[in-house]
């Protein structure tokens, strides 16, 4: 695991707030370029080609939660500002759980950067974080960036933390599948895969539509790499990778959703479908929810199951934290599958 896990370690470090992702993208393009991949950047979208690019079609959003400066000393939750809520509609599980969680923030050291270079301009603390009804938003209080101008991006300063009980931590999600995708191409994968940007937002999936669209391409095996929050650390001891027939946008109707399945019962893989696990909590706990909304689901909904595809997803708890948590068995689960699928 040394090599995918100091690929994590570089990434973690570079900045990458939901809609200034620029300098994060241009990181992957480097490290990709260096493995003489064709590299090419779109309005929201990286696509890496290798040498078969019509073997295997990836994909992984590039983007994590931090805040952004909206006036003099005013900064929100990026994600939620304004200008970025393109299909936040509240029926996602990452939706409602934010709003629960605000207080997690305060005492967290935050990063500014210029979006464009990714120069760094500065670093400070939040001091406090209160959810703003009126605006829908979480609003906090950093005493160091008075200097800062209106469209600053500020993300959480993160480092991957390894444990001696075979747990990893850092803002996981979902730096740890663009990792995974490199390392991929590191083992040999000559398919095609894409970063996203904006997936927090709910924007991402209109980005990698307007490739499929731009190059009139369609497929049934788009396969997107996630994380998938849970909320305790016993819920996920068992657990090695999360997988799914469907969210709140559509069913995934896809011949690789089979193929992992087979792969995952053949190797004594541990895993459940999320939306089966989700009917059942409902079930027992008598109240109803969401199951879920995935970049997938907003594609298949969009092009009417024109474009098709499943996800495989890395169990974690401390969501859309600096401390969100998973298993190293659940990284080399995904890495065993993954290698089954694409590598000859």
């Amino acid at each position: 695991m040394d090599s995918f896990l100091d690929i994590l370690k570089q990434l973690v470090r570079i900045p990458s707030v939901v809609g200034a992702e620029h300098p994060f993208f241009m990181s992957i393009k480097r490290e990709l370029e260096e493995l003489d991949l064709k590299v090419e950047y779109y309005d929201g979208v990286l696509v890496a080609k290798g040498s078969e690019p019509k073997s295997g079609f990836l994909s992984a959003h590039a983007d994590r939660h931090g805040l952004i400066c909206t006036g003099h000393n005013e900064f929100q939750y990026a994600a939620f500002v304004a200008k970025n809520q393109a299909d936040l509609l509240g029926n996602s599980n990452s939706e409602q759980l934010l709003k629960n969680f605000e207080t997690r923030f305060v005492d967290q050291k935050v990063q500014a950067y210029e979006p464009w270079s990714g120069s760094y301009l500065g670093i400070g603390t939040i001091k406090d974080a209160f959810l703003c009804k009126k605006r829908n938003n979480i609003i906090f209080k950093i005493d160091e960036f008075e200097h800062l101008f209106p469209g600053t991006p500020i993300a959480f300063v993160d480092k991957l933390e390894i444990h001696e009980n075979g747990l990893i931590s850092a803002q996981l999600d979902n730096v740890i599948s663009v990792a995974l995708i490199i390392y991929m191409y590191q083992l040999g994968y000559k398919g095609t895969a894409f970063f996203t940007a904006s997936e927090e937002a709910g924007k991402s999936w209109r980005f990698l539509l307007e490739y499929f669209r731009r190059l009139d391409i369609s497929t049934d095996e788009l396969l997107v790499l996630d994380t998938s929050p849970y909320g305790k650390l016993e819920m996920i001891n068992n657990l090695d990778v999360v997988l799914r027939n469907r969210d709140e946008n559509g069913f995934f109707r896809s011949p690789l959703k089979a193929k992992i399945k087979k792969i995952v019962i053949e190797n004594n893989i541990n895993y459940h479908f999320k939306d089966a696990y989700l009917k059942n909590q409902y079930t027992q706990n008598n109240t109803k929810g969401s199951l879920g909304v995935t970049e997938l689901g907003r594609i298949i909904k969009a092009t009417k199951g024109d474009i098709q595809g499943t996800t495989l997803q890395i169990p974690t708890i401390g969501y859309h934290t600096v401390e969100e948590t998973t298993h190293l068995k659940s990284v080399k689960a995904t890495i065993d599958i993954l290698s089954k699928l694409y590598l000859k």
